[in-house]
């Protein structure tokens, strides 16, 4: 996550050295008060067009690396993401 970015987006896919994929999010908010959490949290919602009290970031709060938690059924979870992947040539 890159914060006090010139615009919210969703960047691409970026593998990390570990050969670990990670969406690649840029958002306007400054990383203070969870100002850039929330902002993540709800450009993910309105990409994957789910909403945003099924997203919680539960790892990486104050790091740049977040792991963001999808509530609900698992299996329609990855589907919509699977669906999301695909329409934006990420997978």
């Amino acid at each position: 996550m890159t914060p006090k970015a010139g615009r919210n987006a969703i960047q691409g896919v970026a593998v990390d050295a570990a050969g670990k994929p990670a969406l690649q999010v840029r958002v306007t908010a400054p990383p203070e008060d969870g100002k850039a959490n929330a902002a993540v949290v709800k450009l993910l919602a309105a990409e994957w067009r789910i909403a945003k009290s099924r997203l919680k970031i539960v790892a990486g709060a104050t790091d740049r690396r977040k792991t963001v938690c999808v509530d609900g059924d698992p299996d329609d979870a990855a589907a919509t993401l699977d669906a999301w992947a695909r329409t934006h040539h990420l997978c």
